[in-house]
């Protein structure tokens, strides 16, 4: 950081973050140290195998060889300052190493000639394109016995691109392979017979051309002519000036401080700025072990902050949206063993630490067998987790056997339907579900005209299709590879909330996996396996009978080299086999392909026996409503009793002539009454089962203070509670059920809020509670949300595709264990929600009633003069403005009659 301005400008236009990236054991680690010794940043360097690199500074790092966690260090390039991240190479912390890809202006790709175009390569080399990373390429350990630069190139452009160039080449060559790589750079260079530096920064930059180097990293062989070609063919991008960040790491230091690191995309970060995750309290900028802590990070810096929480990687802060979800999933599952007398529920709050710092690590609680299960990347990652749970928390822990993460598709399109209509609710969904190819994950898309469906509700059912995982209804296993298509749907003008949408989606995915075949997908890897040649009928063998699919052997020297696909299920450890059988002379190398067919389905799905039908938190029919009740139709059947014509028909069965809309349109018609007490309490049975009728406080609001003969009341004393009490309002909810404020609100919403906040803003100055409005901004485009202070109470306005139901009920879930939390609304499902969070509901007629008896009581207090300090409050107004409120109060003045002067009185 300068120490002028100018100084400082001219930093942030030469900062790049430069990532390093590699297969295990391609030697990316010792390229970064011969680097870093280049360049000065280090005095001496360090080796992997001697256990003093200066990037693997963890303990476990340097006792094993690899790398486990991402480092970063600052080195200077030219007039460029680079932050250069080391990032693992082992496929089990291939996570770590996707994670770093969303803040990289370059990457470097580090190849063994020795080895060549690895599966993991590939798999690199396919996260670099999804994230559109510019790279250079390094080839590595060309001091040992190698077929040649010229084949190692040929490789390189046939297995991974075919304009990946050898800029170690004459210069005429080298121009002339450049011009051919670009239209407009080869008619430039047609007439003018030259390639300039800013064209060939714009084909790296664009990714239309790949520089590739020689050299070896270990001997310091072609490290400084990589470093000129790094430093003249990178430029730096042009940061906006407003404030935005991409956070894509979380750790915590040896004090046990969380914290996060991020890259400054936007303007520039000082502490003790507020943050919606927190204050800033420290910036540091690191470089290996070592920080530094500065006052203010430019944009384009790498950095870690301490302070903030509930952000993970991959969200964005400030103007920066979210980042793209990972693409490489855990596939193993293993239960986490603990020591008898552990406590269990303490340890799994401890290992949602470790979730929140490892994406790939995913933590789970069975509820039914009161279990931990973790899902990793493989057995590396397994024992490097046992590592740290024993080194940072004191337990020793063990896992059991692993068990593999399948995942279900569908085989055909199909028109999933849901309906959701209890009292006062309706929504209903059509949606296409089609297969996708393998790797595509969910897409999720609209089809339908906005003058049959309103662009908003659109949107806030894809949003909320993207916020669930789906699961299947052959093993309750995650689906994936298929796109899902709004194609029809239907609201009420009054009656339609955002949850109920939400609920017709969620069963109209259910419905339509129901409907259709589903076939279930493993893991598959992509392995190569190198063995003596008297060991390759043995291995073939082996193979075939794991179920994998390989190629002709090849001859390398005294080794045959098999490569292929095999399931992971499969492999299990046949890696100490080939160890064994080989006498410690074959290597087998994994990497992770994707998803394809089971090979074994029927097995699989007997030992899951699951039953969907029985998995109510996954229903697959709907709910419809006749004559003030709500009944429940199967899967099978729901067909028969949509509104709306089905929109897609895969000619399997026949559409009935006439569907029973007579009485259907008769249920809907009954949507106008209110769900009494009783009615609420049997929808909630009947939605989340039995048990929870005892519940305290059903139809009962923890701000209606019990009544007393002193105030002219019934009911017994006042129940005091050391917890602090939270009203959350549901804004729009609120002022279209008082008739006063609908009214308000056909000629000026804005005055309608307004006045809703005022009367609020009275209401919590008498009963001294925390009031948060919360309004409904999803419909606004690019809404990032807001929380205002309105003098003594909150307003909240949720963000883009975000209801005030979402925003209510997840913050009735984080606070109500510690407060007394009401939800004033007259959404009946938002009640049955809230309630079983364990917070009070308030319909908008009780509200009204609440700030009605707190009137009377505060006019009573002025027109007697009662306070409890025994003041008479007229005595301390002068006379006119006594008799003005008097008659306001009376009805025979207005306010808005009254001079300027009288109002701020």
């Amino acid at each position: 950081m300068g120490n002028s301005s100018e100084n400082k400008s001219e930093k942030i236009k030469k900062h790049i973050c430069v990532g390093i990236l590699a297969h295990v054991d391609a030697g990316k680690t010792t390229l970064a140290e011969s680097m870093l010794y280049r360049q000065g940043s280090i005095r001496t360097m360090g080796r992997v195998d001697h256990g003093n690199a200066f990037l693997d500074n963890y303990e476990l790092e340097r006792a094993r060889g690899i790398t486990i966690f991402s480092k970063q260090a600052i080195l200077s390039l030219g007039d460029k300052e680079v932050t250069l991240l080391d990032t693992p190479g082992h496929v089990d912390f291939s996570a770590e190493m996707e994670r770093t890809l969303q803040v990289l202006d370059y990457a470097i790709l580090v190849i063994s000639q020795a080895d060549g175009v690895q599966g993991h390569v590939l798999t690199l080399w396919k996260l670099l394109q999804r994230y559109q990373i510019p790279v250079f390429v390094f080839v590595n350990k060309m001091d040992q016995e190698s077929a040649g630069r010229e084949a190692v190139l040929a490789a390189l452009q046939e297995r991974l691109d075919g304009h990946c160039l050898d800029f170690g080449a004459p210069q005429g060559e080298l121009k002339e392979n450049l011009a051919m790589c670009d239209e407009e750079t080869l008619e430039r260079y047609l007439e003018t017979e030259t390639v300039t530096d800013e064209e060939i920064r714009r084909l790296i930059r664009e990714r239309r051309v790949f520089p590739c180097c020689f050299g070896s990293a270990l001997k310091n062989q072609g490290v400084e002519e990589f470093l000129a070609v790094l430093s003249g063919y990178t430029s730096a991008p042009v940061y906006p000036e407003d404030f935005s960040a991409r956070v894509y790491k979380i750790s915590r230091d040896a004090q046990g401080n969380r914290l996060t690191h991020l890259k400054i995309t936007g303007g520039s970060l000082k502490v003790k700025t507020a943050l919606p995750a927190g204050k800033v309290d420290q910036i540091r900028i690191y470089s290996g072990a070592n920080y530094q802590v500065v006052q203010e990070a430019e944009a384009g810096s790498v950095c870690a902050v301490t302070g903030l929480a509930d952000i993970l990687p991959g969200e964005g802060l400030g103007a920066q949206t979210e980042g793209v979800q990972p693409a490489l999933e855990p596939v193993l599952r293993y239960r986490v063993m603990l020591p008898e007398g552990c406590d269990v529920h303490g340890m799994l709050g401890k290992l949602r630490q470790l979730e929140e710092e490892d994406p790939l690590l995913r933590i789970s609680w069975e509820e039914d067998t009161g279990e931990i299960h973790a899902q990793v990347m493989g057995e590396v990652q397994m024992e490097i987790l046992q590592s740290i749970i024993r080194e940072r928390f004191g337990t020793e822990v063990s896992f059991g056997k692993g068990s593999i993460v399948y995942k279900e598709t569908i085989t055909k399109p199909v028109e999933g339907v849901g309906h959701f209509e209890p009292l006062r609710h309706y929504a209903e969904v059509h949606l296409l579900l089609e297969p996708g190819e393998r790797g595509s994950g969910l897409v999720f898309d609209t089809a339908v005209s906005e003058d049959e469906l309103d662009r908003n509700w659109q949107r806030l059912i894809l949003t909320n299709l993207a916020e669930k995982k789906h699961v299947g209804v052959l093993t309750g296993a995650q689906i994936t590879d298929m796109k899902i298509t709004v194609i029809a749907g239907r609201a009420h003008l009054k009656h339609t909330e955002g949850g109920d949408f939400r609920e017709a989606a969620w069963r109209a995915v259910r419905q339509g996996l129901r409907s259709t075949e589903s076939i279930l997908l493993e893991p598959v890897y992509e392995f190569r396996l190198e063995v003596p040649q008297e060991n390759i009928g043995r291995a073939m063998a082996d193979f075939t009978r794991m179920h994998g699919v390989f190629s002709q052997p090849e001859q390398e020297g005294d080794y045959s080299v098999l490569r292929g696909t095999v399931p992971a299920s499969s492999v299990g450890d046949y890696q100490k086999e080939v160890t064994a059988y080989t006498k410690g002379r074959g290597r087998l190398f994994c990497s992770l392909k994707g998803y394809e067919p089971c090979h074994n389905q029927e097995e699989i799905i007997a030992a899951a026996a699951y039953d969907p039908d029985a998995d109510t938190d996954n229903p697959s029919g709907s709910v419809f409503c006749a004559h003030g009740a709500g009944f429940y139709v199967p899967w099978d059947s729901v067909r028969d009793y949509m509104h709306v014509e089905s929109h897609f028909s895969d000619g399997s069965r026949e559409e009935p002539q006439e569907k029973q809309m007579a009485p259907v349109r008769e249920k809907g018609a009954s949507l106008g009454g209110w769900a009494s007490d009783k009615e609420l309490e049997e929808i909630f049975t009947r939605t989340y089962g039995a048990g929870k009728e005892a519940r305290s406080g059903w139809g009962r609001s923890r701000f209606s203070p019990a009544r007393t003969a002193e105030t002219g009341n019934t009911g017994g004393p006042r129940r005091e509670t050391p917890k602090e009490e939270y009203l959350l309002v549901d804004g729009y909810n609120i002022i279209f059920a008082w008739e006063e404020l609908r009214e308000l609100a056909r000629i000026n919403i804005e005055s309608a809020r307004g006045r809703l906040a005022d009367i609020l803003c009275n209401y919590q100055g008498f009963r001294k509670n925390t009031v948060i409005l919360v309004f409904d901004a999803y419909r606004v485009e690019g809404g990032t949300g807001s929380v205002q202070k309105y003098h003594n109470i909150y307003v909240v306005y949720t963000r883009e595709a975000e209801t005030a139901d979402q925003y209510i009920e997840k913050t009735v879930h984080k606070i109500s264990p510690q407060h007394h939390v009401t939800v004033a609304t007259s959404d009946a499902l938002e009640q049955m929600i809230i309630w079983g969070a364990g917070a009070s509901r308030l319909s908008a007629a009780g509200l009204l009633e609440e700030i009605e008896a707190s009137c009377s009581e505060i006019r009573r207090d002025y027109l007697t003069g009662q306070k409890r300090t025994g003041e008479k409050l007229f005595d301390k107004l002068p006379e006119d403005l006594a008799a003005l409120m008097e008659d306001i109060r009376l009805g025979r003045r207005s306010f808005a009659e009254q001079p300027e002067e009288k109002k701020n009185s």
